[in-house]
């Protein structure tokens, strides 16, 4: 349903005659969207005014409805959420977007924020934070979580120090998602079935990858990526 116009601006924004801001929810979960949605409806200042299960909906959403947040996952039918936000900056570069995901923070807020996030945080983080974040992000601030806070408080006081650059940051957003995949053991199928791509492409960036990081054979790609992802799991529970 396309929302009524608005009435009035506050602070630059446009607000609805009801007052509440208009989060757009893009999640290709029914049973997660409609928890969103009965925690964000209960709220005075917050609503869903739309919803979308890939990134061609997304789109359209965004165009008619004109929300003033999306809240998005980086798994979606048919499509990633990462360039679902590429494609919304591209042509609405002042609209903000939370991400809120299963997938690792450590490795995917940084490539997030590069596609146009302004916020991530995970789906097992209590429900307060992610009212938070959504606030927070609706306010023009950027949301790190806990964790993420400190991780980029150590870089910035160790600023001096030349930083150790991993052959992984090297790799592309896509064949990071490949990668990481791969470091939780998951099978070519199963990886371009995740990520809405052909048997073909995965094992295209599988080569990809391997010959980025001087890996020689599959199996010490596994070994690599299985251990990257060890230690990104062990620095999260740290």
């Amino acid at each position: 349903m396309i929302a009524e116009n608005p009435i009035n601006m506050r602070n630059g924004k446009t607000v609805q005659p009801n007052g509440k801001a208009r989060i757009l929810l893009v999640d290709d979960h029914a049973v997660v969207r409609f928890a969103l949605q009965q925690l964000i409806n209960r709220q005075p200042d917050l609503e869903i005014c739309g919803e979308a299960e890939e990134a061609a909906q997304a789109m359209m959403a965004v165009t008619a409805l004109q929300p003033d947040l999306v809240l998005v996952d980086l798994s979606l039918k048919h499509s990633s959420g990462l360039e679902l936000m590429r494609n919304i900056k591209a042509l609405h570069p002042k609209l903000p977007m939370l991400v809120l995901s299963t997938r690792d923070e450590h490795a995917y807020a940084d490539v997030s924020f590069r596609a146009g996030a302004r916020g991530y945080l995970m789906k097992d983080e209590a429900v307060e934070r992610i009212l938070t974040a959504i606030r927070e992000v609706l306010a023009g601030k950027v949301y790190l979580s806990a964790a993420l806070q400190a991780k980029k408080l150590q870089l910035h006081l160790n600023g001096k120090a030349v930083p150790v650059v991993s052959p992984v940051d090297m790799l592309t957003d896509r064949e990071l998602e490949v990668f990481q995949l791969i470091g939780h053991w998951k099978r070519t199928h199963q990886i371009a079935a995740e990520l809405h791509l052909s048997v073909k492409t995965v094992e295209f960036y599988r080569v990809q990858i391997k010959r980025n990081l001087g890996c020689d054979t599959a199996a010490e790609l596994v070994q690599f990526a299985t251990t990257w992802a060890r230690t990104k799991m062990d620095k999260r529970q740290a």
